[in-house]
């Protein structure tokens, strides 16, 4: 009788917690379990290893195999403990003997019949737990390069488990694999500028408002003004992730799609869900949970394009992580927290029709269908939303004669000494102020403090929004390297600060 235990991990929400892999084998009639609420991919992983173990020239064990994976409560799925799985078997038989010390290790991998391995999900995500145990990672060796952008784990790529078993006798080496970048030069570069956009002086402030102060951002115009290729460069004038944000945010690009490209390291996410999508594509969830669109544009921004044809209920599940910052997805067995600090950007035509107020053509719609199509947006997450703006059709003819715009690295340069003086003054970015900080921050003189209450008075602001108008004049005064918010500063956050009618 013999027991063998290997290390590797499970992954849920932005944790990957520690699974042992215990093998008792016995004797007495040949039989192969596994136990320890495994899913369908793992219990298949017994015809797998068997065939994988017998193609690498062992003879598998006629015996009596249990397979326990530790905790018992813990959900286990893909084909990631095929590795683990099947060292154990061949250490608790004797196939194989270690001479290194696998506690100091941890292993995953998927097992081809053959005996190589085989790309796993989720490396990164799990190389990131490794680094913090300070344990080996061993692991598939095209999974390697992802799982080597954290520098505190050092990520062993095997090609199969025969590698893997010469390796832990001694027989071979594997030298761990550096990472492959130049963390500081590999940002992608986005090819879109605000060069390219001619006209739209007043849309191209209001988003570099946003940018600087990270603000949600709602765009109003006429089918064709350019509301999603202004959205879409929002990204170019926008800084680089930090080396933390860009972890987490490639961890939840490695647990959502099954890997993360290296080229897009440290790349501001965009992303750009249809209207079509469902409540759990946008917040993330499933029967087992995976990150959603809003935890994928984490440090990034989430453009929803023709906002009120998204259902009403996959829109009112953004005002939770519009506040929180992340979103927690409870289901009957487990739980788990995804982080989702996104900025929020929108676009929507002023009617059905998306003619209402075109300068040539007439607007079929009832004053009862425009109503019924600005109230799938609700209060409540208009509220949340800190800057609206129309943004005007500008005429083909004019398109010809207008000059090119600012490029985006003029503006992108404004945008970071922006952020710079948010830094430098409160530690945080604009829109992360609580209300007592927004108090302390956001100084202003008599005269600006009586037209602040004018503003409440006339358009019947909530807390929220008073707020969040505060907030807004700051980053414009920031823009302005002004230490205080002046009037001017007041009267153009108001303007920003408008509602839709909904009713």
């Amino acid at each position: 009788m013999s027991i063998a235990k290997i290390y590797s991990r499970a992954l849920t929400g932005m944790t990957a917690p520690q699974v042992t892999v215990e093998v008792h084998v016995a004797s007495g009639l040949p039989s192969f379990s596994i136990v320890g609420l495994a899913d369908t991919e793992v219990r298949e992983s017994r015809d797998r290893v068997r065939s994988a173990i017998q193609n690498s020239g062992f003879d598998f064990p006629a015996r009596r195999i249990t397979v326990n994976l530790a905790p018992a409560d813990l959900p286990k799925d893909s084909g990631r403990y095929d590795l683990p799985i099947a060292l154990g078997i061949m250490i608790a038989s004797g196939l194989v003997k270690p001479k290194l010390d696998l506690n100091k290790y941890e292993f995953a991998g998927e097992l081809a019949l053959d005996g190589a391995l085989r790309p796993i999900s989720g490396a990164l995500a799990i190389a990131f737990g490794v680094g913090n145990d300070a344990r080996l990672f061993i692991l598939p060796k095209e999974s390697a390069k992802e799982a080597a952008l954290i520098e505190t784990t050092a990520c062993l790529g095997a090609e199969s488990l025969l590698h893997v078993c010469n390796y832990i006798e001694n027989k071979t080496s594997i030298e761990p694999l550096a990472p492959l970048l130049n963390i500081d030069t590999l940002a992608h570069v986005s090819n879109k500028d605000f060069c390219e956009v001619k006209g739209q002086i007043a849309t191209k402030k209001a988003l570099e408002i946003a940018a600087a102060g990270r603000h949600s951002l709602l765009m109003i115009g006429n089918p064709g003004c350019g509301k999603s290729m202004l959205a879409s460069r929002i990204t170019s004038i926008l800084p680089q992730l930090s080396h933390k944000d860009a972890i987490i945010s490639a961890s939840l690009y490695s647990l959502s799609n099954g890997h993360f490209n290296p080229e897009y390291w440290k790349q501001v996410p965009f992303r750009q869900p249809h209207h079509s999508s469902s409540a759990t594509a946008i917040v993330g969830g499933g029967t087992n949970p995976k990150p959603g669109e809003i935890s994928l544009a984490h440090g990034g921004v989430l453009f929803l394009d023709e906002l009120p044809e998204f259902d009403r209920k996959v829109l009112e599940v953004l005002r939770e992580p519009l506040e929180t910052k992340k979103i927690n997805i409870a289901r009957a067995k487990h739980k788990v927290e995804y982080l989702a600090d996104f900025q929020l950007v929108a676009a929507m035509n002023p009617c059905p029709c998306g003619n209402n107020g075109h300068p040539q053509k007439n607007c079929q719609c009832s004053i009862e269908q425009i109503n019924r199509y600005k109230s799938k947006i609700s209060g409540p997450l208009l509220d949340r939303i800190d800057l609206v703006v129309e943004v005007p059709l500008v005429n083909a003819n004019e398109l010809q004669n207008l000059p090119n715009g600012e490029k985006s690295a003029l503006i992108a340069e404004r945008v970071k000494n922006a952020r710079s003086i948010q830094e430098q003054r409160q530690n945080k970015l604009n829109y992360e102020l609580s209300n007592p900080e927004v108090e302390v921050y956001c100084v202003m003189d008599q005269k600006t403090q009586s037209l602040v209450q004018q503003i409440i008075e006339k358009e019947g602001l909530s807390a929220r929004s008073y707020y969040r108008m505060l907030k807004v004049a700051r980053t414009i005064a920031d823009l302005d390297n002004q230490e205080n918010i002046s009037i001017s500063h007041i009267a153009q956050a108001s303007q920003y600060k408008r509602s839709i009618q909904t009713k």
